[in-house]
């Protein structure tokens, strides 16, 4: 298994969200509710990365937060670009810039 991970994602495929627009479908509020809980672990790791001066880290983890809040809300309120990545089974960041700029509008900035 570890094998067939290692090989998706050297191909560019992300696993984790794959798994995750998978849940989505089946639960949708499951889904969501994923998506929520990872962005809280990420905000954990990025506190902890910038107590330790890790700066690089921290905005990693920081861009992981919003990556995760922005496809939580594109699936909640079933955006094209939510339904896109699940056709094609992935997020593409013109994607989520479009999610963003959408998001915006309809919820205000």
């Amino acid at each position: 298994m570890e094998e067939l991970i290692k090989r998706a994602e050297e191909k560019g495929i992300d696993v984790e969200d794959l798994i995750l627009s998978a849940l989505s479908r089946v639960d949708p509020q499951a889904g969501i509710r994923t998506r929520l809980e990872l962005a809280k672990k990420y905000l954990s790791e990025a506190e902890e990365y910038l107590s330790k001066g890790d700066i690089v880290l921290s905005s990693e983890k920081a861009y992981k937060v919003a990556e995760e809040l922005v496809k939580a809300l594109a699936e909640k309120f079933n955006l094209p670009e939510y339904q896109q990545a699940v056709r094609e089974g992935r997020w593409y960041t013109y994607s989520l810039t479009n999610a963003v700029a959408k998001l915006s509008l309809k919820l205000g900035d």
